[in-house]
């Protein structure tokens, strides 16, 4: 691997760590959207779920806070129905597709939720039906990457969870989603002895970007991180239609 492939994996690990230590979660949205241009998806999608699971392990440990698992139980419920669906098409997914149809999907509806405050919250109790299919789809996208946060933070977001609430539903859900895919990567071989190196790589350029994360947070406010939140959801969603694209377009112009 050349010099120039380990810097964007070195950048983009910063880049994620920064963001999932200011949201709780997208390590692996953003870090894959840089990474996609000089990987092959397999690799990518390792690296992201095992980035993923680095940054929030460190942030429980660094951070010590009790976990609250009953409104996090209905999510993890919905993702462990969801998550042997996204490990089976993982081998088999056509991924510039599947690339620009999430980035669509992102670009579309996030700026949507801007102005999600005036429309009624969705069910104000605990647990709502709600949680257990955000849960799956979070399950399907961590087989396929690790990005499972997005669409539990975008039901967690209609559901008008205050800020603290929302991010500590997201981060417990995604320690826990991201372990169990981690594992069921290593035990189905998409996980293998020559990409421990990068591993090894990745993580310390993880950790202080994830601090300055946090403390971007601390001083944010309930608009601020909402806005902060949707924002680089809807930057993702922009960069994956970027890098499929091009793809999509040769296939078209060639078929």
């Amino acid at each position: 691997m050349d010099l120039t492939t380990l810097l964007i994996i070195i950048l983009g690990a910063a880049i994620a760590g920064f963001i999932q230590g200011l949201s709780g979660f997208g390590f692996a949205m953003t870090a894959i959207a840089i990474w996609a241009w000089v990987l092959e998806p397999r690799l990518t999608a390792a690296l992201g779920v095992f980035g993923a699971l680095a940054g929030q392990a460190f942030t429980a440990v660094t951070m010590r806070r009790r976990i609250e698992w009953k409104p996090v139980l209905p999510f993890l419920a919905g993702a462990m129905v969801g998550l042997p669906l996204g490990l089976w098409l993982l081998p088999q997914l056509d991924t510039p597709m599947f690339k620009a149809v999430l980035g669509t999907l992102l670009v579309v509806f996030c700026p949507l939720m801007f102005f999600s405050s005036r429309f009624p919250h969705i069910g104000h109790g605990e647990p709502h039906a709600g949680d257990y299919a955000a849960g799956a789809a979070g399950g399907v996208m961590g087989g396929l990457g690790g990005s499972t946060g997005v669409v539990p933070t975008l039901w967690c977001t209609l559901r008008g969870f205050e800020k603290d609430h929302q991010r500590s539903v997201i981060q417990n859900f995604n320690l826990v989603a991201l372990a169990v895919t981690f594992a069921a990567y290593l035990g189905t071989g998409i996980v293998t002895a020559n990409m421990l190196p990068l591993f090894l790589m990745v993580v310390p350029a993880i950790i202080l970007p994830s601090l300055a994360g946090r403390r971007v947070y601390i001083g944010i406010s309930e608009a601020g991180f909402r806005k902060v939140v949707l924002g680089l959801l809807t930057a993702s969603g922009a960069a994956m239609l970027a890098s499929s694209a091009p793809i999509l377009l040769a296939r078209a112009q060639g078929s």
